[in-house]
């Protein structure tokens, strides 16, 4: 019983061989390292308590304006009198 060998040379770890189209294909490293970062890239563990501090920020710093402008004697007049009118009848 004679056992087959195949006579194709084969290549380095560094090297790339053409797929069926012809087009030659990456490395095994590149392919592993591509892999890695597409998962990395999809995984979105903890993106939505990103999400939720960057509402957070967003709200603190609305309030602080907030604050600044109604402390301010103008506001404070325009409101007064804002709501002096919405609560007389006549």
């Amino acid at each position: 019983m004679s056992t087959l060998t195949s006579t194709a040379p084969s290549l380095p770890p560094t090297a790339t061989a053409a797929d069926a189209t012809g087009h030659r294909s990456l490395p095994a490293r590149a392919r592993s390292a591509v892999g890695a970062l597409a998962r990395r890239w999809r995984d979105d563990e903890g993106a939505a308590t990103a999400e939720y501090a960057i509402v957070i920020m967003a709200a603190v710093g609305f309030a602080g304006l907030l604050v600044v402008i109604m402390r301010s004697d103008e506001v404070r007049g325009v409101l007064s009198d804002l709501v002096r009118s919405a609560l007389t009848v006549g």
